[in-house]
């Protein structure tokens, strides 16, 4: 690839911390994704079934797609995409989850 090939491409990193108000629901919508998922083999249909009634964390997974956050933006094409989920322990007040303030800076 040459210069003016690569700076064609964006790493765009996004990270989120979400509260599961409700297990169940989500479980049942991530339940019900897999269930209308038909390009999957029934073998991993059954996988991720039993992934997202034991996690919230698979079951979110699951729902998540990168490509709903690109998907419409003009002039962009999807290239590659991975992501994950966990359960975390998670402290509002903490200094761990306080942006540093040259992030602050640098969105002001």
């Amino acid at each position: 690839m040459t210069e003016t090939d690569t700076s064609r491409f964006v790493r765009l990193q996004v990270e989120l911390v979400v509260e599961v108000t409700d297990p169940g629901a989500l479980s049942a919508a991530a339940l019900a994704a897999v269930a209308a998922d038909e390009a999957g083999a029934d073998g991993d249909r059954m996988h991720a079934q039993d992934s997202v009634r034991e996690d919230v964390a698979e079951a979110l997974a699951q729902l998540v797609d990168p490509l709903d956050l690109v998907g419409d933006v003009p002039g962009v094409v999807l290239a590659q995409a991975s992501w994950s989920s966990e359960q975390i322990e998670y402290d509002p007040e903490s200094l761990e989850w306080d942006l540093d303030e040259e992030e602050v800076e640098d969105r002001a």
